[in-house]
């Protein structure tokens, strides 16, 4: 059996999310996004203490994943939670988990 055969969809998946949560920047972007509907990322520039580039690298790595998505208001994006990629990584985290 080959490697690309070896592995699931949803270990891809796994893995994939795992990635972009895999910095605690982007762990408190979705903390803060939990709490609330959406945030526009002016929003979080305010509460984080880095670089606007540097926090639009995080928000594009955790939107590439699925994990949020952005609506354009211009001049500003509006970021919420993807409520069901959110809940797919809960239940495959879960999974793993409970091994």
């Amino acid at each position: 059996m080959k490697f690309k055969e070896a592995i699931s969809p949803q270990q891809q998946k796994m893995a994939r999310y795992a990635k972009a949560l895999g910095h605690p920047v982007r762990i408190f972007v979705l903390e803060t996004l939990a709490h609330q509907s959406c945030c526009y990322s002016g929003d979080l520039t305010e509460l984080l203490p880095i670089a606007k580039s540097t926090l639009s690298q995080h928000l594009k790595e955790l939107k590439e994943a699925g994990l949020i998505q952005g609506e354009i208001e211009a001049p500003r994006i509006k970021y919420c939670i993807n409520k069901e990629n959110w809940q797919e990584a809960k239940s495959l985290f879960k999974g793993l988990l409970e091994l």
